[in-house]
């Protein structure tokens, strides 16, 4: 409630969009059949293929997609933070060979020095840029003033909120009057309403014209986002990173989440992210890979908790074992891509299954939603192991006659697939699983894998 009336209140004073200036649709930012890929224990580990995208002066661009699609390096790459594998970057029609001059960053963490003073983070970039000291101050008081900051500007980070160390970032960002504003999910570190309010004062600002930049690029794993503040939105795929779609936004701001144009949008893109709008294909899967075919490398493992999906799951039977999932979202208080995640592992699991954008629970998942909790165990264990990381960690143990093994082993068979980042976020959550599951246990200290003698064996495969 609190949010509609603060949308409501926000429609109520924005102010008019300003006519589009001369310069509009000039091409800023270019790429060329981008690639980029990273060094792994098997050789290249692609994380970008073949990307082509322009940004125009006067939109905002929203890169969207599930982590591991890549939108954070191809943001980085933009940036010339870091160079292309292959293809080309260019600025202005001019290849980048380093830093992006004309662009500007504003990181998920606020990236703030402790010991300098308000003031003194947003001077930063213009004391890199050699600007004098007199010349640095004024355009840092213009710039806090611009992102509401003034009256703060003596105060150390250590003193403000969340909200207002974003806006310290947003400062710095803005005073040395980039391009291109570049925004790697610069909300998800904020409590919803936070958000929300620096959401919508950053976009009133980008239409009143008092923007001291041209374009906008956003990262963004969040839909809603997406669709709420861009004017062109790129669905970027995983593994390795392509452009699934594009969607052009077409709404006038200030946007109505409830009209029914922006939820339209809103299920056309979700449909496009989860790839069940063409066919039903089981979320968190490859598309295409038989059931008797997965591995450890086609099939990641959701990053989802036991408990997580646990909790859905007795959700979704107390709600007669079926649930729409926009309605599931809405109805939990939660963004629908921090559900998607949990919704995936069910599916893979065989607790769930996805009909027409509903969660149906399986049979196997009703027994499991409605057992003890040593049952539940039982029924965990045995679905666990259809996975294949799960399986593959129990069967090596059962092979290895002392019954242990060292996560380094798993690393590097993951190593050949996957980057360090996601590495470590599948062992989380097969160690999480295994334990749960009473499979195996794993000792942090010798960073080891021990199994668990009560277990059930892994059955074969079909």
């Amino acid at each position: 409630m609190a949010l509609k009336i603060l949308r409501r209140l926000r429609a109520c004073a924005a102010p008019a969009p300003t006519a589009p200036r001369a310069a509009d649709g000039d091409v800023l930012l270019e790429t060329a059949a981008l690639t980029k890929s990273y060094a792994g224990a098997d050789g290249a580990l692609p994380v970008l293929a073949g990307i082509d995208l322009q940004v125009r002066a006067g939109e905002v661009v929203a890169l969207l997609g599930k982590s591991g699609s890549g939108k954070s390096t191809l943001l980085r790459c933009l940036a010339g933070l870091i160079p292309a594998s292959s293809g080309t970057v260019s600025y202005r029609g001019r290849p980048l060979t380093g830093a992006n001059p004309g662009t500007a960053m504003v990181f998920q963490t606020f990236a703030l020095l402790p010991w300098l003073t308000v003031q003194q983070n947003v001077e930063l970039g213009l004391e890199a840029r050699g600007i004098p000291a007199g010349q640095r101050a004024e355009a840092a008081v213009r710039a806090i003033d611009l992102i509401g900051l003034d009256g703060f500007e003596s105060a150390y980070p250590k003193e403000l909120s969340g909200g207002m160390r974003q806006r310290v970032g947003f400062a710095r960002a803005l005073v040395v009057e980039p391009d291109v504003l570049m925004m790697d999910e610069p909300f998800s570190a904020l409590d919803v309403l936070t958000a929300e309010n620096l959401r919508g004062e950053l976009m009133e600002l980008w239409e009143s014209g008092q923007f001291p930049t041209r374009a906008i690029v956003l990262v963004t794993h969040n839909i809603e986002e997406a669709v709420l503040m861009a004017d062109r939105i790129v669905v970027l795929g995983s593994r390795p990173g392509t452009i699934k779609a594009t969607f052009e936004v077409g709404l006038d701001r200030p946007r109505d989440r409830d009209a029914p144009a922006f939820e339209d949008l809103i299920d056309r893109v979700y449909r496009v992210m989860t790839g069940r709008a063409k066919e039903t294909r089981v979320p968190g899967r490859p598309e295409g890979v038989e059931l008797d075919k997965r591995t450890a490398a086609n099939t990641p493992l959701p990053p989802a908790s036991v408990d997580g999906l646990s909790g859905l799951a007795e959700l979704v039977a107390h709600h007669d074992g079926r649930w729409d999932l926009a309605d599931l979202a809405d109805d939990l208080g939660l963004e629908i891509d921090d559900v998607l995640p949990l919704v995936d592992a069910l599916d893979l699991l065989g607790f769930a299954r996805i009909s027409d954008d509903d969660l149906i629970l399986t049979a196997n998942g009703t027994a499991y939603a409605g057992a003890d909790v040593q049952e539940s165990k039982a029924i965990f264990a045995e679905a666990a192991l259809g996975t294949p990381l799960v399986r593959l960690i129990t069967t090596s143990l059962r092979q290895n006659p002392e019954g242990t093994l060292r996560a380094g082993f798993f690393r590097d068979v993951l190593a050949h697939h996957y980057t360090s980042e996601q590495v470590t976020g599948q062992l989380e959550t097969a160690t999480d699983w295994g334990r749960y599951a009473e499979l195996y246990a794993y000792d942090a200290d010798p960073q080891e894998y021990r199994i668990d003698n009560g277990a059930p064996a892994p059955t074969p495969r079909p």
